[in-house]
């Protein structure tokens, strides 16, 4: 199954998918910390048809982000296949790293997505609301299993309620080197 192409969402409205995500599960990666929390992506439409991509996480009640771009893989194409490119390390933005970013699901008033990458080694499911409706996360998974994911791996990510704003910022980067590092 996995050896199947993906299916991605066609014709999304990227002015109506802008706004703020909250990561309610996600495939463990070394670019994010293991005990990060109120873990949430804020997308804005730049002029030039790029997006903004500000990915907040918080670590030992820090705040670590990192912010890039992304643009759609193939401009003449209608699927939602994006190309998202951030540097790091983000306390000393130097190197490049690019990944694709797939919508695989998303609902029809863009308040919960699925989103994926043809490796299949990354996995998000996100929402509007730091919360979502089981019956619905329950769905997400499902469409996931039927696009060749491991759901078996996916981690729910703690969300705080109300969601958190604000608070000291990790200037030094240390949950990026802690990601890498495996902590």
């Amino acid at each position: 199954m996995a050896n199947k192409e993906m299916e991605v969402v066609r014709g999304i409205d990227l002015n109506r998918y802008m706004g703020r995500w909250y990561e309610i599960a996600s495939f463990p990666s070394r670019f994010q910390p293991k005990n990060g929390v109120n873990t949430r992506a804020t997308y804005t439409l730049n002029e030039d048809g790029t997006v903004n991509v500000l990915n907040e996480t918080w670590s030992d009640g820090k705040r670590g982000y990192i912010e890039g771009t992304a643009h759609k893989a193939d401009p003449k194409s209608d699927e939602a296949k994006l190309k998202v490119k951030f540097y790091v390390p983000p306390f000393l933005p130097i190197i490049p790293v690019v990944g694709d970013y797939w919508v695989l699901y998303l609902d029809d008033d863009y308040q919960y997505a699925l989103i994926g990458q043809p490796s299949r080694r990354y996995l998000w499911i996100l929402c509007r609301q730091n919360h979502m409706d089981e019956e619905v996360y329950n769905m997400l998974i499902e469409k996931a299993r039927e696009e060749g994911y491991d759901v078996t791996k996916l981690h729910k990510t703690p969300q705080n309620d109300p969601p958190q704003e604000e608070g000291p910022v990790d200037t030094k980067g240390i949950w990026w080197i802690k990601s890498i590092l495996g902590r």
